[in-house]
């Protein structure tokens, strides 16, 4: 069999902002104050008096394509078994070629380190059979996490449904998908 795709859905239509994503990957994976590997996006649409309030979460897409693997000079920045986007510290030499090819802007800079900071998709916990903090946290059931390979997955069944991911122009072939509240 291939190897695993991981990848999320997010329904926006679920999601209530409170954070509980970005509370636990924090606490997950030891963040440093003043960093953020997933946040909390608000944006409003419409136009008054039918306005809308959508909150995204927004993180490392794990692109198929990505071009912050492209661009890395020590192939720290590498794609797991799972299809994850990582970045191995030991080979990384803070360049920050990384941070600048990501189009969703979804790497920072670790202060204390002066090395790259993203979303892992908790892989550790996949490896595991475990889902990641994020998707065990959320209040609102709101994050589907699966193997996209795998056709008879939540994840796969969603993707087929109509969830997209942000931005498909870019041709990353992003590996997080959304499901829009908008009508």
């Amino acid at each position: 069999m291939a190897n695993k795709r991981y990848g999320m859905v997010i329904d926006l239509r679920k999601c209530a902002g409170c954070h509980a994503c970005t509370v636990a990957c924090k606490a997950e994976n030891k963040v440093p104050d003043g960093i953020k590997r997933t946040k909390i996006i608000e944006e409003e649409t419409g136009e008054f008096p039918n306005v809308a309030i959508t909150f995204r979460k927004h993180q490392c897409m794990h692109c198929q394509d990505a071009p912050c693997v492209k661009v890395c000079p020590t192939k720290a920045s590498y794609h797991t078994e799972f299809g994850t986007c990582e970045v191995d510290p030991k080979l990384c030499i803070g360049c920050k070629y990384c941070v600048h090819a990501c189009p969703y802007r979804a790497r920072t800079i670790n202060p204390e380190n002066g090395l790259p900071e993203k979303c892992t998709l908790c892989v550790d916990k996949l490896a595991k059979g475990e889902l990641p903090a994020c998707a065990t946290t959320c209040i609102g059931n709101a994050i589907t996490v699966g193997d996209l390979n795998d056709p008879n997955s939540e994840v796969s069944r969603a993707v087929a449904k109509g969830a997209r991911p942000l931005n498909p122009e870019w041709n990353t072939k992003p590996s997080i998908f959304y499901i829009w509240n908008r009508r």
